[in-house]
């Protein structure tokens, strides 16, 4: 009977602790956060091969870039525009190029 009492007791001492460690991962927003990240991962239409990775990229409030990620956006888009122009501007000093140069049946005459 006394060992009875004892389990019991560790029972309810051992339900206490899982309580008060359930209110605090819930005050904490840790189960929240989990449950947005499952809900995400369930609607997710095309399933990730590996699960654990989507939630530990999803877990957590989204990383802000850094303030200088602006500015390199904008200077790879203006260097995106100028590649453009730069290989414009090749094809058409090629085709000036290929006006100069013999045809082959000229140099064969020679």
């Amino acid at each position: 009977m006394i060992l009875l009492v004892a389990a019991m007791a560790h029972y309810r001492a051992s339900e206490s602790k899982r309580e008060q460690f359930r209110r605090y991962l819930e005050k904490s927003g840790v189960l929240d956060g989990l449950t947005n990240v499952l809900v995400t991962l369930y609607e997710e239409p095309d399933k990730p091969n590996n699960a654990l990775d989507f939630i530990k990229q999803n877990l957590g409030p989204p990383v802000e870039e850094p303030a200088d990620v602006g500015s390199l956006r904008e200077e790879m888009a203006e260097l995106e525009q100028k590649y453009e122009l730069l290989l414009q501007e090749n094809k058409e000093l090629r085709q000036k190029l290929l006006q100069y140069e013999p045809k082959p049946e000229e140099g064969a005459s020679e």
